[in-house]
Order: C-alpha cells, then structure tokens, then sequence
C-alpha cells in the first residue's frame, strides 16, 4: 500500500508538470493581446527616459501589441518603481530599472518601499551608460581640480543638480563632495530632464547626470563636460577624462538601464519579452540612436541581469555606510 501511495504521488507530479507544459507554451504564443505599460521612474527628458523612448517601439513591433511608456517621477525613482513592484504579474507592466531604483536607493532609504531583489523579475540589462559632471559654461572651472579648488575657496555657495534624493547622481554627489572634502549645496528634482533645465539656465551650478541625456548640450557648448564615468574615453568627447584620470577611480562606475517585471511574473512572459528587447537592441538603427547618445547596447539573460543586480546594491551599500550616506 506504502509503494502504491508512493507511486500514485509521483506519477500525479509527473502529470502536473506534463500539463503545466502545454500551459506555458500557450501563455507565450498568446501574450500579449493587450497594450503593454512601461513605466519609467523619472520625468521625460532624462537618460532613463531617452532609453526608455529608443526601445519601446522596437519591442512592441516585436511583441504585435504597442508598448506605452508612461513617467512616474519622484523620490530617485523610488515612486514608479513601488507601482511598478506593485503591478499584476501578468506581463502587461513592464518597467525600467536603473541603478538609482536598483541599487542607490535601497543602499541609503531604510524606508524604501520596496524590496529591489525580492519585489522584481529581472528580464534583461539593456545598455550601460557614463556618468558625466557638467558644470554651466559660466562656473569658473574647466577640470576637476579646477572645479575642487573652486568649491574649497567657496564652501556652501555652489551648488549640484540631481535625478532627486536617492538616485545615482545624488549619491554620486555626495561621494565627490567625500572624496574632494568640498561643501556644495544638494538640489534634487523629480529626473534629470528638470535638473538639466535648471542647470542649463545657470539655477544650479554643476550636475552628475548619465552621458545621455547631456551630450547633445555638452557638444553644444551649453554644458562643460568635467569627467566621465567609464573605463575609457567617450568617443564623442574625446578631450574629457575619465574620473580615474582625474584621480578619482571610486567615481568611475557606469550607470545602466535595464527592463524587470513584477516578482512572479510567469517565466514564459519573461522569456518573450527578453527576446523582444535583444532583437530591439540589434537593430542598426536603435543601436546606432543609442550609441550615439553614448550608451551601450548589452541585452544580457535575466539571470545575469538578476546577477548585476545583486553586485550593484552590494558596491552601493559599502559606498553608503563606508561614506554615511544616508536620507534619514
């Protein structure tokens, strides 16, 4: 009777699994037959934004149902990635993930809302971005120790626009002013769109944005570029340094932009989507559109994505405590 119960238990979970194969199968031939919502945690305008923009169509043609993009910005991120999290698993929100919601946050709010490895269903890194510090053409500086010998000289009257508190460029900020033993005045907004109006405009002295979002005003003169975040170069400003050059190599990290889901979100949606974003980001025109904002197309597996993830809040953490960063 023991052996017969035994059997029967096997051979029902070899039944349930051989009917849940067929299941999935449809799942992923049938998905979607709705719009898709992709939330991006920051105002229009930003880096975030700008990649968000340069892949939604691509997929959606992938997919056969439009992706909509749609801004949810406020608290680094933190407010669209909480309704991101708190989304039906259905594959009919999507979101973009940053290393300001990821990582930057979590490691400095212990009120975050969300959890970034437990809340989330990684699908797939799809570029890696340079950080930049601009400072307005009209801010006395045109290099790092120039800038630090100006903000020594003048402690509290210059000030840094960031994408808002908790976000890469704010901890980014805090890390320089650390580093350089420098005192400048923090200016958050909802995104880098809005921190760049004001810096632009000569409101706030100087940003730390990801490369995107500020070529375009740093080739036009509008910005001037100090130091970038990247292991070389950038091709485009081939006469701006990187961070390790100017001898801050804790500052040289890049930034990146990738696509999650909510937790539990079926693996046979995700598997389609990832598929969707990678033939996206092959195609010549959107990497070029990408490249030449100075991003870098990846499109990696969302368990190396899952794996980036974890390092990411890791480095950011040991950042936090080691420099006592923190919101509270």
């Amino acid at each position: 009777m023991e052996a017969f119960l035994k059997f029967a238990s096997i051979a029902g979970a070899v039944a349930a699994l051989v009917a849940a194969i067929p299941a999935s199968t449809a799942l992923a031939q049938s998905y979607p037959t709705k719009p898709i919502r992709l939330i991006v945690p920051f105002a229009a305008g930003g880096t975030t934004d700008i990649v968000a923009r340069s892949v939604a169509d691509g997929i959606g043609r992938e997919l056969g149902q439009p992706v909509v993009v749609e801004n949810r910005g406020g608290g680094g991120g933190a407010i669209g990635a909480d309704a991101l999290a708190k989304s039906a698993p259905d594959g009919y929100t999507l979101g973009i993930a940053t290393v300001s919601t990821m990582a930057t946050n979590p490691a400095t709010n212990a009120r975050n809302p969300y959890d970034p490895i437990k809340d989330f269903a990684p699908i797939s890194n799809l570029v890696n971005v340079p950080n930049v510090l601009t400072v307005n053409p009209k801010v006395p500086a045109k290099s790092v120790h120039e800038f630090v010998t100006l903000l020594k000289s003048n402690p509290g009257k210059f000030s840094y626009a960031s994408a808002g508190k908790g976000s890469i460029s704010h901890l980014d900020g805090e890390l320089f002013k650390f580093l350089t033993k420098t005192d400048m005045v923090h200016i958050p907004y909802r995104g880098s769109g809005p921190a760049l109006n004001d810096t632009l405009a000569g409101q706030v002295s100087a940003q730390f944005d990801n490369l995107p979002s500020s070529m375009p005003f740093i080739q036009a003169g509008k910005l001037r570029a100090l130091a970038v975040a990247a292991p070389k170069r950038v091709e485009g400003l081939p006469d701006v340094p990187t961070f390790a050059e100017a001898g801050m190599k804790d500052m040289n990290n890049m930034a990146w932009y990738g696509l999650v889901a909510p937790a539990n979100t079926p693996a046979a949606v995700i598997a389609r989507v990832h598929d969707a974003a990678v033939k996206t980001l092959q195609d010549p025109a959107v990497k070029k559109r990408l490249a030449d904002s100075g991003a870098y197309t990846d499109g990696n597996t969302p368990q190396q994505y899952a794996a980036q993830i974890k390092r990411e809040l890791e480095m950011r953490k040991k950042i936090a405590h080691d420099q006592n960063i923190t919101l509270e």
